[in-house]
């Protein structure tokens, strides 16, 4: 080759380099603009988004496409640090849709025109306890959750096939609502929670919903987790002996009409030990028919890892609630005597 030659090579290598680049940042600009469109291969689908408290936004995008909203995390990740919304996401519940551009999904995300309201459900409420606080709130009206058809949950909560009702099976947690809300979309919302924190801890049992009903006694009656152990070995021994558990809370429920907010009837005397009820763990033997309360991690923790013990009963100090264990009926009643 010669001198004139490799001057033509050369200039033909220097002409394409700078080419092959300008084709890179046209590819990579037209995947850019591509990504930032709506989703809608599938059909255009909307869907009820949350986002949680501290929630990164890399996480966000990630559970966005996870559900098919947008095409790519990447893209939605670069357009928001490209338009300053990093720090703009706002927890609550919204809804989006796959027909939406990315640009419209971060818009919808970081608005601060807020339609949803933070409800916190403490533990050890029942049913008819949280549809009051969803009422108060202005989530939910009177009647909405008590009254809901847990038969259209089954085939997609494989856990509630044998189920009656919700009790028990509404997670204690803080959540956003949007006002007004559907039923569906707030037990779903609920269920999931529950699918997420408390079955794989229950799942773990063959006998999982019966130390469900274990855990919203523990719930009601039992502080501190240790002593929820204990008392728990005490239940799941009189349950194989035979013997009646006893629980005083589940008087409560029955007395109630598991409502236990504002109950003007909660506190269980000696002529209640007879109350006619399948909740009256005095008079039938074995589990209730339901659990009595909606119990949190804690308590269904303790359902599932009962601790050994002497103890056959147990009772609680109304001042303070300290458990008081014992390990024959004589000196329980001098416990009783006492205490109560």
């Amino acid at each position: 080759m010669n001198f004139q030659s490799k001057q033509k090579g050369a200039a033909g290598i220097s002409v394409m380099a700078p080419l092959g680049a300008v084709a890179v940042l046209v590819f990579v600009i037209a995947y850019f603009f591509y990504g930032l469109q709506p989703n809608v291969r599938g059909g255009v689908v909307e869907r009820q988004f949350s986002i949680e408290k501290g929630e990164s936004f890399k996480n966000i995008g990630a559970e966005l496409a996870d559900n098919g909203i947008i095409k790519s995390k990447a893209i939605f990740n670069f357009y928001s640090l490209l338009a300053g919304k990093v720090k703009k996401f706002q927890p609550g519940v919204y809804s989006v849709s796959n027909a939406m551009s990315i640009p419209q999904v971060v818009d919808v995300l970081t608005s601060r025109v807020r339609r949803d309201v933070l409800v916190t459900i403490p533990e050890g409420l029942t049913t008819k306890d949280i549809e009051s606080v969803l009422s108060e709130n202005g989530v939910l009206a009177e009647g909405a959750l008590v009254n809901y058809d847990i038969q259209k949950l089954k085939s997609d909560y494989p856990f509630l096939s044998s189920a009656s009702s919700l009790e028990g099976f509404l997670f204690p947690d803080s959540y956003f609502f949007d006002l007004n809300s559907s039923s569906d979309a707030v037990v779903r919302r609920i269920i999931d929670n529950f699918s997420k924190k408390a079955w794989p801890i229950l799942s773990a049992a063959a006998d999982w919903g019966d130390r469900l009903i274990l855990a919203s006694f523990l719930e009601r009656e039992v502080k501190g987790f240790e002593d929820r152990q204990t008392v728990a070995g005490i239940l799941v021994k009189r349950i194989a002996r035979g013997m009646p558990l006893q629980v005083d809370a589940t008087i409560s429920y029955a007395k109630c009409g598991g409502k236990t907010i504002n109950c003007q009837n909660i506190k269980v005397y000696r002529a209640d030990l007879d109350y006619s009820s399948p909740y009256n763990t005095y008079k039938h033997a074995g589990w209730t028919p339901t659990p009595i309360s909606n119990p949190g991690e804690s308590a269904i923790k303790a359902a599932i890892s009962p601790a050994p013990s002497p103890y056959l009963y147990y009772l609680s100090k109304p001042d303070t609630g300290e458990t008081v264990f014992s390990r024959t009926l004589e000196e329980h009643n001098a416990n009783r005597a006492k205490y109560l």
